[in-house]
């Protein structure tokens, strides 16, 4: 696993957060992954404000966001860290539970990676996230943050 690495999950079910933490932790990845569970608190992580302003400054390698968080969503969320030049750069894995169309139109339009139905049953939820492990913890190189040293 890369050393100092740090996952963001974004996340306004706990049922949903507590799956996705246990279909990671295959990786080792547990005490990486940090939980928000609204869109203003993951704003205020990815730009180190209110109770996030003294968090060390990595940014994640990977956004897990929910759609539909409140008080901002998951849209969002999504179009700041797309246009901010330290952010954009992240992979961001939208892991919802709409598939509408203008719902999937509009993430890709603004630059999410994959976009993910959460299955409805248990072992299909927990398959879907041990497979996006995979790919973005395991085999995906991400770039280096503008803001990390290199």
């Amino acid at each position: 696993m890369r050393s100092q690495m740090l996952i963001l999950l974004c996340e306004d079910d706990p049922r949903d957060a507590e799956l996705t933490l246990a279909a990671l932790s295959d990786y080792g990845v547990a005490n990486c992954i940090t939980t928000v569970r609204d869109g203003a608190d993951a704003l205020d992580f990815l730009f180190r404000r209110g109770r996030w302003a003294e968090r060390d400054a990595r940014d994640p390698v990977l956004v897990l966001l929910d759609l539909k968080m409140p008080k901002v969503d998951g849209v969002q969320v999504l179009e700041t860290m797309k246009n901010d030049p330290n952010l954009r750069t992240v992979p961001v894995v939208m892991l919802t539970s709409s598939s509408e169309a203008p719902d999937v139109r509009r993430c890709y339009e603004l630059g999410a990676n994959p976009y993910v139905v959460k299955p409805v049953e248990f072992e299909g939820f927990s398959k879907a996230v041990r497979d996006l492990g995979l790919f973005w913890l395991v085999v995906n190189e991400p770039p280096a943050s503008p803001r990390s040293p290199s």
